[in-house]
C-alpha cells in the first residue's frame, strides 16, 4: 500500500461518512414496509366497490324502510281513530243512559194532526206522517209496559218512564220490542204503519201523566224537544 503524500489533496476532507446500519435493523425496516403494503392490499379487497353494490337490493331495502314508516303511521292513525270513536260512543251511551235525556221519535216526518178536541172527542195525541216502514224510537228511557194490538191504535207500544209518566206509540206496522224490555231515549221500538184507525201511514204519539193525557208538543218542549221543528237537544 502506498503512503499518501501530504501534498495529495484530501478528497474526503470536510465530508461526514454515514455509518452503515446494522443488518438486523435493515431487515426490520424492509419487513414493516412489506407488512404495510399487505394491510393496504387486504383492506382494499375487503371494502366493497360502489359499482359492485346490488342497486335493486338497495332499492328494496329503502322501499321496505319506507313501507315500515308508512305502516307505523297508519297504525298510529287507526289507533287514534279507534280512541276517538270509543270516546264518542262512550259519550253517546252515557247521554242515552241519563234520566233527563229526551229525544225525537223519528226524523223526516210531517206534523199532520195536533192534540185537542175533534168534534165531541179528544184527540189525545199528535199524528206524524211518515213513509211506511220508517223506524220510530222511544222519546225517553223506560220499561215497555205493553206491546201488541190496541184496537183503534192498531199495533201499539206503551212505555213506562216512572213517576207516573207514560208514552204511547200507535198505528205501527211492526213492533221491535216486547213487554218488559228496557229501552233508552232514541232506541228504535217499531216501524211506522197504518194499522187501526189511521188515515194513512203515520205514528200517533201520546203522553200521559198519572193517567191523564197531556199535549205532547208542549210537554216535550218543556224537556228540550220540539216536535214541530224536529229539534231535540241531547243535553236536555
Amino acid at each position: 500500500m502506498r503512503q499518501r503524500l501530504s501534498s495529495e489533496p484530501d478528497r474526503y476532507r470536510g465530508r461526514r461518512r454515514v455509518p452503515t446500519p446494522p443488518r438486523s435493523r435493515y431487515a426490520a425496516v424492509v419487513t414493516s414496509a412489506f407488512l404495510g403494503a399487505g394491510v393496504v392490499a387486504l383492506g382494499s379487497t375487503m371494502l366493497p366497490d360502489a359499482k359492485a353494490v346490488d342497486q335493486e337490493a338497495l332499492a328494496d331495502l329503502r322501499s321496505a324502510a319506507a313501507t315500515g314508516i308508512d305502516q307505523e303511521a297508519r297504525a298510529a292513525e287507526v289507533a287514534d281513530q279507534v280512541s276517538r270513536d270509543s270516546d264518542r260512543s262512550a259519550m253517546e251511551t252515557t247521554l242515552a243512559d241519563t234520566a233527563d235525556v229526551w229525544a225525537l221519535p223519528m226524523t223526516d216526518y210531517t206534523f199532520t194532526n195536533p192534540y185537542g178536541m175533534e168534534g165531541a172527542e179528544l184527540h189525545a195525541g199528535i199524528d206524524l206522517a211518515a213513509a211506511e216502514g220508517t223506524p220510530f224510537a222511544a222519546v225517553h228511557s223506560g220499561t215497555v209496559k205493553s206491546a201488541g194490538w190496541g184496537g183503534g191504535y192498531g199495533l201499539m207500544v206503551v212505555i213506562d218512564h216512572g213517576n207516573g209518566i207514560e208514552t204511547v206509540y200507535g198505528h205501527a206496522r211492526q213492533l221491535l220490542v216486547k213487554a218488559g224490555d228496557k229501552v233508552q231515549a232514541g232506541q228504535p221500538i217499531g216501524l211506522v204503519g197504518a194499522t187501526g184507525h189511521a188515515y194513512g201511514s203515520q205514528l200517533c204519539l201520546e203522553v200521559q201523566v198519572d193517567g191523564e193525557s197531556r199535549d205532547p208538543v208542549r210537554y216535550l218542549i218543556e224537556h228540550g224537544v220540539d216536535i214541530k221543528l224536529q229539534v231535540a237537544s241531547i243535553y236536555s
